[in-house]
């Protein structure tokens, strides 16, 4: 069986691929002004590194899945996810339905998470 941590650490890669699939479709689909958010709020410096730090949140945690010892990053693991998944739920439904599906998808990838880190018993 592969080690829990890399297992963990692949569906974080997963997610952030998921999250990253999205935005490049989004880009292509014409579903946004560039600059703005919906609604046609101009973003802010502010409101960029926001979003920076939100879409980093699934690298940080592949880091800390490989680095943090056992069992503070199965705890870890478990409330980022949870964190992640109510963000995401707060955000629905989206413009188009590619962008539905790939967060349903993503729910998958959490819930696979939340499940791994759950059951891991060193």
């Amino acid at each position: 069986m592969v080690d829990t941590r890399i297992l963990i650490s692949g569906l974080w890669i997963a997610t952030m691929l998921t999250y990253l699939l999205g935005d490049v479709l989004r880009i292509f689909a014409g579903d946004f002004e560039s600059g703005q958010f919906p609604g046609g709020v101009q973003g802010t410096q502010a409101m960029w590194m926001l979003i920076a730090m939100i879409m980093l949140v699934p690298i940080v945690m592949l880091v800390l899945t490989l680095t943090l010892p056992y069992p503070a990053i199965r705890w870890v693991n478990i409330v980022m996810v949870i964190l992640v998944v109510i963000f995401n739920i707060a955000g629905l439904p989206y413009k188009g339905a590619y962008d539905n599906f790939l967060i349903g998808v993503s729910f998958v990838f959490n819930a696979l998470i939340l499940w791994y880190a759950w059951k891991w018993v060193v």
